[in-house]
């Protein structure tokens, strides 16, 4: 029989014990997407359609469901079983931060049937870098994880998709929030990341300085992708860096292969940050045609 001294203990421990941390990354699944196209465009045997859709939560819970624009890209004709691919662009040349840096790419592979879906990422909208705060670097980073399961969502829902044949490619920042959605969600079946970088505060850091740096390193640790690519297996993840990559410098990309189990492949490039030589989009196709096994 306890004594009245062991339940004051106990009760006491009830109080002091820290609730355990809701899921950043969680999301409604039975939210409505609300899917609408602003319109489409035919190319050959390929139609592209500029749609919106319901990305999850606004930072105002007033302002209510955060719109996310973004191309879907497949065959005319949809009859059959079609890989898919849910790209993320980087942040780099204004022209091409934006879902648009991946579109010729996403075309030329709904030519062989693929259906690609190319997000805007949080990260597209001007003056995004300027306004971001320490205060909601992380809130931010969470409701964009959340964005890309919900356009994993978009994506397999589309006519005749494949889900045991889904892959997900991004760079830089897309690269990184790739990452951590594929930790909370296995639904890509492989992934290619082009020069991210281990931790998020390697970039943040560049324009804001918080009062408690180590508080803030430590708030943002759960978007950091190289606490969780180990995660990604047994999906394959090719990396993609480039040799002169003033922002991501050696060792970071060695640093990501040794954290990534296999299977693993790591191919470094004569180029900068933008990655823009052919053989680096070549190698990517060449490799994303294997995994989901194109015809």
């Amino acid at each position: 029989m306890r004594s009245p001294l062991t339940f004051a203990l106990l009760a006491l421990l009830a109080v002091r014990a820290p609730a355990q941390a809701a899921d950043p990354f969680a999301y409604d699944r039975q939210a409505p997407l609300n899917l609408r196209e602003r319109s489409r465009e035919t190319r050959g045997a390929v139609v592209v359609r500029d749609v919106t859709f319901d990305g999850g939560p606004a930072p105002s819970p007033a302002a209510g469901a955060a719109p996310v624009t973004a191309y879907l890209v497949a065959p005319a004709e949809g009859a059959g079983s079609h890989p898919a691919i849910l790209y993320v662009h980087w942040f780099g040349d204004p022209r091409t931060t934006n879902r648009t840096q991946f579109l010729d790419e996403a075309v030329a592979l709904a030519g062989r049937g693929v259906v690609s879906l190319l997000v805007d990422a949080m990260w597209s909208e001007r003056g995004w870098w300027e306004a971001r705060t320490p205060e909601t670097d992380f809130s931010g980073g969470a409701r964009q994880v959340v964005a890309l399961r919900r356009a994993l969502d978009l994506l397999l829902a589309q006519p005749g998709v494949d889900p045991a044949r889904v892959a997900f490619v991004g760079h830089d920042f897309g690269a990184m929030f790739g990452a951590v959605m594929g930790a909370a969600d296995r639904r890509p079946a492989c992934y290619v990341l082009m020069a991210p970088t281990p931790r998020l505060h390697d970039w943040y850091l560049f324009n804001v300085k918080p009062a408690d740096v180590d508080a803030y390193k430590a708030q943002l640790a759960p978007l950091d992708p190289i606490g969780v690519v180990g995660r990604l297996a047994p999906a394959p993840v090719f990396y993609q860096f480039a040799a002169k990559d003033k922002y991501v410098p050696m060792p970071r990309p060695t640093e990501f292969y040794d954290a990534t189990r296999p299977r693993k492949l790591m191919a470094t490039y004569d180029s900068e940050h933008a990655l823009a030589p052919p053989e680096v989009a070549a190698d990517r196709v060449a490799w994303l045609a294997r995994e989901l096994r194109l015809p």
